[in-house]
């Protein structure tokens, strides 16, 4: 096997996504792009092929015309370890897209992403240190997740 990397057909507009990816994500960057020129299945200048990085990890797109579609059931999951990270990431995913619950957002491309804090999984992993449960009911509340409010979830049984 050669490798495996995750592969995002778009619609449309891969090309403009991608970008929009690249300059949200650290340590991310666009290698290759190749357009479709007159006579292809698209029009002139649409996303024929792309490779890129986000966050250092290797990914493929194209633009496929209106049969492709991006499904919830796929995400990209974003872990951040400051509130202002949260915010600054939900509220570029979200703008022209749709906020859903418990950190997930769908973007204005179709692609849903979840922004979730590092300390979701510091919490999670340790259910001596608080109440789980409570932290979870939080989560459910939420859409865009916030770290005091999950904190004090967890932490709020043990202190009562």
């Amino acid at each position: 096997m050669q490798g495996c990397r995750p592969h995002l057909a778009f619609a449309e507009k891969g090309e403009e996504a991608i970008k929009f990816y690249v300059s949200l994500i650290p340590n991310s960057r666009i290698i290759d792009i190749q357009r479709y020129g007159e006579g292809g299945p698209l029009p002139a200048g649409s996303l024929m092929w792309a490779t890129f990085e986000l966050d250092g990890r290797p990914y493929s797109a194209f633009d496929g015309g209106p049969t492709f579609k991006f499904e919830t059931g796929f995400s990209l999951f974003v872990t951040c370890d400051t509130q202002e990270d949260i915010d600054q990431l939900w509220d570029a995913l979200s703008d022209g897209g749709e906020e859903g619950q418990c950190g997930w957002s769908k973007d204005r491309y179709g692609l849903s992403w979840q922004v979730v804090p590092t300390a979701l999984a510091e919490m999670m992993g340790n259910p001596a240190g608080g109440d789980v449960g409570a932290m979870i009911q939080a989560l459910l509340q939420m859409k865009k997740l916030d770290i005091v409010g999950l904190r004090a979830a967890y932490e709020g049984a043990r202190v009562a």
